[in-house]
């Protein structure tokens, strides 16, 4: 009769087939029995007919089981998933419009790209995010020791960028992005975080990132922490003060830097400003973009193999896509590229715990702050910075960061009736 409790349990959970939500409601209804064996028990009935009553209040386990295992059945979110495998294929459009893939070099690393790409996707999308809570200063370690190593160790330079070739990997700056993002999510669901803390932990990286110098990963770096305040456990008034006075520093450095602006630095902000002016310096690349896009037409311009566009498959994707297959298909990529953004707002409000809301949150700033910025880079409306188009762009780190950020949402999704139905009996 002592073990009736234990039986029950085992019959129910036998029935359930993922081993996380077995122990979730093994904790879940166990709590339930021992709730309502107490109310029997005040009753005035005795402790092993209270347990007895409490099970056969129950009902049959194995029917029990088998509707809670299709309740808490893991989860994927086969949209997110369709436009993730559709967006992988319409990266290597750009490599055919400019006869990239008849190159071995191109069209062989672009597929060992989507398919490492694919893989950490699903990898992360099979562990549990809730586990990643506990261990926000190890992924903030693994962080600024990726940038101490850049900083101070470096071996090479691409584009000015330090780099780390310790082969067969290449370090470099944006590596550290995704386990800041990690770190920050977990800062910012803790109680005990103070405004102090928040304060040193988003400068130091910062400063590496700026002293790289790497200054489009600082950019989405800070976007991605100032987004995640607004949701974290600070108040609002607390949050909107922190922005106040960041904005008010900001603009105070500004000011006080203009001055010390190099040469380079102050023509290529004046060019941004006025590109005619400097046409045959940094208002180069924002009038070629500005000319191609103009004669794109509706459905591009497929033939024309000999037009030169500059860093046509990497910062200028967007550029080359537009131009060889016209604005038509251009507003079309944008749609099926912000869907992402759409789709994990969605997800995203039916996730009620704080810590996988803090990761979708992330997840839309990261990417957001990329799609916003490239586009917008290629239309002229934002300065000209190092900036992939995502899942566009050539490149395995830019598509890789991508990928990480929808295996976490799938991961979030995955457990989302694991971590949101408390007291489902």
């Amino acid at each position: 009769m002592k073990n009736i409790k234990h039986i029950f349990l085992n019959e129910v959970t036998d029935q359930i087939k993922s081993k996380e939500a077995k122990k979730f409601v093994a904790v879940e209804l166990g709590y339930h029995l021992k709730e309502t064996k107490k109310v029997w028990i005040e009753k005035g009935l005795s402790e092993s007919e209270a347990e007895i009553k409490a099970v056969e209040q129950m009902g049959s386990p194995v029917k029990l089981g088998q509707q809670l295992n299709k309740l808490h059945r893991p989860k994927i979110d086969w949209l997110l998933v369709i436009l993730f495998v559709t967006t992988l294929g319409l990266g290597f459009l750009p490599l055919f419009s400019l006869g990239y893939m008849n190159e071995g070099h191109f069209s062989t690393f672009k597929m060992i790209i989507a398919l490492i790409s694919g893989t950490a996707a699903l990898g992360i999308m099979l562990i549990d995010y809730r586990k990643w809570k506990k261990h926000g200063w190890v992924f903030y370690t693994i962080g600024m020791l990726i940038l101490f190593l850049l900083r101070f160790f470096s071996n090479t330079t691409v584009n000015g960028l330090p780099l780390l070739r310790i082969p067969p990997i290449t370090f470099e700056s944006l590596m550290a992005v995704p386990f800041f993002f990690l770190a920050w999510a977990s800062f910012f669901s803790n109680n005990r975080f103070k405004v102090w803390q928040f304060g040193i932990l988003l400068l130091i990286p910062l400063f590496f990132f700026l002293a790289l110098p790497s200054v489009s990963n600082a950019y989405i770096y800070t976007v991605m922490v100032f987004v995640m305040l607004w949701w974290s456990t600070f108040t609002r008034k607390t949050v909107l003060f922190i922005w106040s006075f960041s904005f008010s520093i900001l603009i105070l450095l500004g000011v006080i830097s203009w001055n010390t602006l190099k040469d380079y630095q102050l023509v290529r902000f004046l060019a941004f400003l006025n590109p005619e002016k400097y046409y045959d310096g940094a208002g180069y690349l924002i009038l070629r973009a500005k000319d191609l896009l103009s004669k794109a037409g509706w459905f591009g311009n497929h033939l024309d193999k000999q037009v030169f566009i500059p860093e046509a498959h990497t910062n200028f994707v967007f550029v080359s896509f537009t131009y060889y297959y016209g604005w038509l298909f251009a507003i079309a990529l944008v749609v099926i590229l912000s869907l992402f953004v759409a789709r994990i707002i969605v997800v995203m409000n039916k996730i009620h715990d704080p810590f996988g809301k803090l990761l979708l949150i992330g997840a839309v700033a990261l990417y957001g702050v990329q799609l916003g910025t490239n586009v917008g880079m290629s239309l002229g409306v934002v300065p000209l910075i190092s900036m992939s188009l995502p899942f566009i762009s050539y490149g395995l780190m830019p598509t890789l960061l991508n990928s990480i950020l929808i295996g976490v949402v799938l991961s979030v999704y995955r457990r989302k009736d694991i971590t949101s139905n408390q007291g489902f009996i």
